[in-house]
């Protein structure tokens, strides 16, 4: 018996030791958690329960040169309730007038709010949604109601703020206004003056600290910001709402009445560049009958220009003194040949015999043809290298994304062949985009100094100016003074004279 005493003995000292050992375990892992590893499981509780959140800045406003809203930033607000947050004194004293003040707001009866607020504080909902989508002067008149006057922590009231983007004058000009937004992936994409001037117009993001109150809800800490979000800077644009509303129905009609697939129109101020209307309108399937500001195709779409390349034509073969604008051609019926292919007129059966500058009013492409083909046939790269001063091989270098390139073939290259000239005379085998076309076209309004076109004529923060766009001069001079006063005779006459 004693023998059996003495191994129960043993046994409870050896569990009281073991206990022991635990003890001392459980001591130094709470005295290591306390001590040495605290701050890692504080900074960590924290970071799960209280966190900052962005507040997105207000975009600065697109304007239009005559102070008309291109593009603005509306800020649309939701509010919610956190029924947990108010004390039951507070609570009781102001419910019903709180209910009565979101049904004369918000349009359904006191009795839904009452009961919708109430049902929360009994189930300790933490963030109830009251309204979506208020406007500002709708925000700052809710946060004056009963209850929710006492601020986020004592009334409960939170905020969440979403700023969305507005075009006032609708969908004119919207492709060159542009936007930005975030793609399937989650990145940054955006097209015309929105994205091209986004450092400006974006300012800075803000900071609120929101606490974690359930399972992917989280309400301000306090009524403050961490760090206020700073407005963006204005941007003005060149565009005249006047001029490009007219653009607009101009290029529309034509559109619809010939059924075409899409068109671009541009208005452009000729001594500085001022792009004072700029539209652009396609249909988005061939079946469709509505017209949309798809693509910019002003900017974007390089293409054979045709006969508006005959103006190339006739700056180099005056510009080089090879002929005069009274020179006479033979149309020959209207059909050329050239190793085997035809070059045609529009105008069945040709102009018979007509000068080089009749032939330039009614577009004739035997004539053009001929006289690029007989002047530059022996030295193709002489006219070549005219189109190349011109600026006419390379990019404008607008601040947009997408610009189109230009293609001009060159003499010796592997696509040049013995048609490749005469093609070039009546604007086929090269590409060009339309602002392209505009620009030397205005360069002959404008006595020779070809400008680039502008889009946005100053930033700004309110009344000051952050940053001034003048006039960027591409060529100061295209061609010689008397050559332009010959160009500038033809083109009025195109307008003038009877094309027939």
């Amino acid at each position: 018996m004693a023998v059996e005493d003495k191994h129960i003995s043993y046994r409870i000292y050896l569990v009281a030791f073991c206990l022991f050992l635990m003890a001392l375990a459980i001591t130094f892992k709470l005295t290591k958690i306390q001590w040495v590893e605290g701050d890692h499981y504080r900074k960590l509780a924290k970071e799960r329960t209280v966190k900052n959140f962005v507040i997105p800045a207000n975009k600065g406003n697109i304007y239009s040169a005559d102070g008309s809203l291109l593009a603005t930033s509306i800020p649309n607000y939701n509010i919610r309730f956190d029924a947990v947050a108010p004390k039951s004194g507070d609570f009781e004293t102001n419910v019903k007038l709180l209910a009565d003040s979101l049904s004369v707001m918000l349009g359904k009866p006191s009795g839904f709010y009452l009961n919708q607020l109430k049902t929360a504080r009994a189930n300790k909902n933490r963030y109830l949604l009251i309204a979506k989508k208020l406007s500002y002067t709708q925000y700052v008149k809710i946060k004056s109601f009963p209850l929710f006057n006492l601020g986020a922590n004592k009334g409960g009231m939170i905020t969440e703020q979403k700023t969305v983007r507005e075009h006032p004058i609708g969908k004119i000009a919207e492709r060159t206004i542009g936007y930005e937004r975030e793609d399937e992936n989650g990145k940054l994409v955006g097209k015309g003056i929105e994205w091209s001037f986004r450092h400006y117009l974006n300012g800075k993001d803000g900071k609120v600290l929101k606490q974690k109150i359930a399972k992917g809800q989280w309400k301000p800490i306090r009524d403050q910001n961490e760090v206020d979000p700073q407005d963006g800077y204005d941007v003005m644009s060149t565009i005249d709402v006047y001029i490009q509303d007219i653009a607009h129905h101009a290029l529309l009609k034509q559109l619809q009445e010939y059924n075409a697939d899409h068109g671009c129109v541009v208005v452009m101020e000729t001594k500085t560049g001022k792009i004072r209307a700029i539209s652009n309108l396609g249909k988005l399937r061939e079946s469709d009958s509505t017209y949309f500001e798809t693509t910019n195709y002003a900017v974007a779409e390089s293409h054979e220009p045709g006969s508006t390349f005959k103006l190339v034509d006739m700056i180099a073969l005056l510009d080089d003194q090879k002929v005069d604008t009274s020179k006479v051609y033979n149309t020959f019926g209207g059909v050329i040949d050239y190793r085997g292919k035809k070059v045609r007129d529009s105008h069945e059966g040709g102009y018979g015999s007509i000068s080089l500058g009749r032939g330039f009013e009614v577009s004739s492409n035997t004539v053009l043809v001929q006289a690029v083909y007989e002047n530059y046939k022996n030295n193709p790269k002489e006219f070549v290298d005219r189109i190349d001063r011109m600026g006419l091989n390379k990019p404008l270098g607008l601040p947009f994304q997408g610009e189109g390139k230009p293609y001009i073939p060159q003499p010796g290259d592997k696509h040049w062949s013995a048609i490749s000239l005469p093609w070039m005379a009546f604007g086929y085998g090269v590409s060009v985009t339309p602002l392209q076309t505009l620009t030397l076209y205005n360069a002959v309004a404008n006595n020779g100094e070809m400008v680039k076109p502008q889009f946005v004529s100053e930033i700004k923060e309110w009344n000051r100016t952050i940053k001034k766009y003048n006039k960027e001069v591409i060529n100061p001079k295209i061609c010689a003074p008397e050559t332009i006063k010959k160009l500038k005779a033809v083109l009025t006459n195109v307008v003038k004279r009877d094309r027939c």
